[in-house]
């Protein structure tokens, strides 16, 4: 059960409860104006986040491999799409769980990452084989 929808609006309830009753009308002003803050910084890091994910190709990395190193489970995909700065090329059919999207970079590998609940439960690096049995020069 995800209890992050319950319990933020219940700490914000606790919070501005114990701001009534500790300074009155001027506590609840100051806890709503830090939940606006709260608020307002949150929709300026998603929008710069989408502005620079607008500038490339969907689907894009720079490296599969860095973003495989990098990856970590329980993150979010706005995370990821920070990390990236690329939305993902998606892979599964929209509004079905989970959802999946697929980043490439320009060796054609690339990484297939599983999203439950918007967050990254597993990925996948896939490196294409003509390169991994390329011989070394010498």
């Amino acid at each position: 059960m995800n209890f992050r929808k319950y319990l933020v609006p219940a700490g914000i309830l606790v919070l501005v409860g114990v701001a009534w009753r500790s300074y009155g009308w001027p506590g609840v002003f100051a806890v709503g104006g830090g939940l606006v803050m709260w608020a307002l910084l949150h929709f300026t890091r998603l929008m710069n986040v989408m502005n620079k994910a607008a500038q490339r190709p969907i689907g894009h990395v720079g490296s599969a491999v860095m973003l495989n190193a990098r990856l970590r489970e329980g993150v979010n995909l706005m995370h990821v799409v920070a990390m990236t700065r690329s939305l993902g090329q998606p892979q599964s059919p929209q509004g079905e769980e989970p959802e999946v999207y697929r980043w490439t970079d320009g060796t054609q590998s690339h990484v297939t990452c599983e999203f439950r609940g918007g967050r990254l439960v597993r990925w996948e690096l896939v490196r294409p084989q003509a390169a991994a049995e390329a011989p070394a020069e010498t």
